[in-house]
């Protein structure tokens, strides 16, 4: 059996080189079987984004994005959790589409006749026009504008002989070819590479490194807001689709997101989400000059200096550190919970006293009591958590709830015969049943009665939006 299993991979892999050809130096078929039900046994849905500044970004703490959004509601849908992989190319994401390392492309995918061979793609979410992304001339603000447009190509004809850089693997490269068909003449085609970012020739458009790129209206019309110098009003294309590819056997998790989509444009849900992020020019220029979104920096708060110190003495991650604070206050340090808990980490007035600090309102005297208290819940854990990360969701949870009812969850989880230095189906599991009289009542839980599925669900928070800091923000 092992014999057979080791070849069976072996032959997998084979495949998977023999799709790599020169010319599609991707999987074009898939390689896995996984389709809605195993996606839903597994507990979560894989997404491959792009990396845009429109997709998924953090915005003062906050996970953001227009295909981001929807993917969210997507997985409600779905009742699974949601997982982003961001990915730079579109033959990287096809590749890793088939060979399983995602279940859903959700770029602004073009849908071509070529695509179609190789992914599934949803019914359009909206159509869009290739445009041509050149500079304004210098000084274009002094300029009349009937002057700044002479100096514009408008023509299609005047592209002859130019050279125009579009991004690898592209639907751009091929309509510039017809192009040059139609014209009559060649334009010098200039592919860049293949983990070139989406936006990164329009931004060296902008900068003067490159004359010319294409991009879709709707990124164009973003990046205008970025790049104030860039021009694209020379359409050179007719409307096109856009969608999101599936692997081609995934026919369920098809059926299911296009029923989905049609839903969410019937509610005017899917209008929305959309106008939020490609109709609504103050909101793109406030994410592309504030100091506290990946797009323009890696800061997520005013307090990252002091989150980095007090993480180092706490031995975390700072942004593990940063996503603690953001679920306890949003980064706001004005604060004040209905019990009394103060500022930026939710800080309890007798917390303070115990560490000897009373000014609680000073964001950097609460973060330092509440990185105090995290580091004596971390030392009380290490007598029977060893492993770290496993030690990390018993300190939050202890955070949230109290040391007392975690304590009373790893007794019952003892008593049951489960693992009381796992989280997961385990401690977690038995904290979660406090409010059942079965388990409150026990005479091993001295903390008696809890609500306990919160500070369950605030791990799991947490951890998860930690791992969105780990994607945009440096360590």
């Amino acid at each position: 059996m092992t014999g057979r299993f080791f070849l069976v991979i072996f032959l997998l892999g084979q495949l998977g080189c023999k799709e790599k050809t020169d010319k599609n130096p991707f999987s074009t078929k898939p390689l896995i079987v996984r389709d809605l039900d195993g996606i839903r046994q597994r507990g979560y849905l894989e997404a491959l984004v792009d990396n845009n500044s429109v997709s998924y970004f953090i915005y003062k703490g906050r996970p953001m994005g227009y295909e981001y959004e929807l993917l969210q509601r997507l997985a409600v849908e779905l009742k699974v959790e949601l997982k982003i992989k961001l990915i730079s190319g579109i033959e990287e994401a096809i590749d890793k589409l088939n060979h399983g390392e995602g279940d859903l492309i959700a770029f602004p995918l073009t849908i071509t006749k070529e695509r179609t061979e190789y992914v599934s793609f949803t019914n359009a979410l909206f159509t869009t026009q290739q445009v041509l992304v050149q500079k304004k001339p210098s000084h274009w603000r002094m300029l009349p504008p009937d002057l700044v447009e002479k100096k514009m190509i408008r023509n299609a004809v005047d592209l002859i002989g130019k050279e125009i850089y579009v991004i690898n693997g592209s639907s751009f490269k091929q309509r510039l070819e017809n192009l040059s068909q139609e014209v009559g003449g060649e334009i010098i085609i200039h592919e860049d590479s293949a983990n070139a970012v989406t936006e990164s020739l329009i931004r060296k458009v902008a900068t003067g490194e490159i004359q010319f790129t294409v991009s879709d209206q709707m990124l164009a019309q973003v990046n205008e807001l970025y790049y104030p110098n860039i021009d694209i009003n020379t359409v050179l294309s007719l409307p096109q689709q856009i969608a999101w590819a599936l692997r081609s056997n995934s026919p369920a998790l098809l059926t299911t997101t296009n029923q989905w989509l049609a839903e969410i444009k019937r509610q005017g849900i899917f209008q929305v989400v959309h106008d939020r992020y490609f109709n609504s020019p103050r909101f793109s220029v406030t994410l592309a000059s504030s100091d506290y979104s990946s797009l323009n920096s890696e800061k997520l708060c005013p307090y990252d200096q002091q989150l980095k110190k007090e993480a180092a003495l706490l031995g975390w991650d700072w942004r593990l550190l940063a996503s603690v604070v953001y679920q306890e206050s949003n980064f706001n340090p004005r604060v004040e919970s209905w019990a009394g808990a103060i500022g930026l980490m939710q800080v309890m007035p007798e917390t303070g006293q115990y560490f000897g600090v009373r000014d609680l309102w000073d964001p950097e005297k609460n973060i330092t009591v509440g990185t105090r208290f995290l580091k004596f819940l971390d030392d009380y854990w290490k007598k029977t958590v060893t492993d770290e990360n496993e030690r990390k969701k018993f300190v939050l949870a202890s955070y949230n709830v109290g040391l007392s009812h975690v304590i009373d969850a790893q007794k019952l989880t003892k008593k049951y015969g489960k693992k009381i230095n796992r989280w997961e189906d385990n401690v977690g599991f038995y904290l979660a049943q406090k409010s059942n009289p079965k388990y409150y009542r026990d005479a091993l839980a001295l903390a008696g009665y809890c609500r306990c599925d919160g500070p369950v669900l605030y791990v799991k928070q947490v951890l998860q939006r930690y791992e969105e800091y780990k994607i945009h923000i440096a360590a």
